[in-house]
C-alpha cells in the first residue's frame, strides 16, 4: 500500500472520513484511493471529498468499495448539489437538530406535536438549510414514519436531511431509511460548527 492509498476497511464512523481528510491534506494536487467495505462509509467519504472540491469515482470490487479521489484538477467539476442548495437558501441559514421522534416528555402528546411541527414546516416562508436527525430522531426518517411524505417534500424543496448512521445501526433500522442520507459524526460536527444558527428540537 502506498501513501496515496487509504485502507479504511473494517473501520467505523467517522474514521474513514478522517483518514481521507488526512490524506487529502498531504497533497496539493493528485489522486488518492480509498478502500471501504460498506455502503455508508462509501457515501460518507464520497460526500466529504466532493465537499472539498474533489472529483470522485466509485467502483465495487468483490465487496470492497474503491473511491478514486482527484484533488486540484480544474478540468473536473465537483458535485454542484451543495452549491445549488446554498444559492437557494442563502449564505445564512438555520440547521435543525432533531434528537427525538417526539417533542417534550409526554410521549403521546410529543408525537402529535412532532408530526404537526414537520407538517407545518413544509408551509414555512423560510425553510431551514438542513435537518440533522440523531438518537431517536432517526425514526422520523424511516419508511414507516408518519412524517415521511412531509420530509420528502422538504427534501424536494432543497432542505438537506441527514440521519446519524451510528444511531440507525444501534436501533437496527439502517435498511429502513426512507428519506435523506446517512451521515457520520464528523459531518455532523462540521455542519453544526459551520456558522449557521442551530435550533435543537426534541
Amino acid at each position: 500500500m502506498n501513501d496515496r492509498e487509504v485502507d479504511a476497511r473494517g473501520l467505523s464512523c467517522p474514521v474513514p472520513v478522517l483518514k481521507t481528510k488526512e490524506a487529502l491534506e498531504k497533497i496539493d494536487e493528485g489522486v488518492i484511493t480509498v478502500l471501504v467495505d460498506n455502503q455508508a462509509s462509501c457515501e460518507n467519504v464520497r460526500r466529504f471529498a466532493e465537499s472539498q472540491g474533489c472529483a470522485v469515482e466509485v467502483s465495487d470490487k468483490e465487496g470492497t468499495f474503491v473511491l478514486t479521489i482527484a484533488k486540484g484538477y480544474t478540468c473536473s467539476l465537483p458535485s454542484t448539489e451543495g452549491s445549488q442548495e446554498l444559492r437557494k437558501q442563502g449564505e445564512e441559514g438555520v440547521t435543525f437538530l432533531i434528537t427525538s421522534d417526539s417533542i417534550g416528555p409526554e410521549e403521546e402528546l410529543g408525537s402529535l406535536l412532532m408530526r404537526a411541527f414537520i407538517a407545518t414546516l413544509t408551509e414555512a416562508s423560510r425553510l431551514p438549510k438542513r435537518i440533522l436527525f440523531l438518537n431517536r430522531g432517526v425514526f422520523l426518517t424511516l419508511t414507516t414514519s408518519s412524517v415521511l411524505e412531509p420530509l420528502r417534500e422538504l427534501e424536494k424543496s432543497g432542505v438537506e436531511l441527514y440521519s446519524c448512521g451510528t444511531c440507525l445501526e444501534f436501533f437496527g433500522v439502517k435498511d429502513q431509511l426512507g428519506v435523506g442520507v446517512i451521515t457520520n459524526m464528523y459531518d455532523t460536527v462540521e455542519r453544526l460548527t459551520s456558522g449557521d444558527k442551530v435550533v435543537t428540537i426534541g
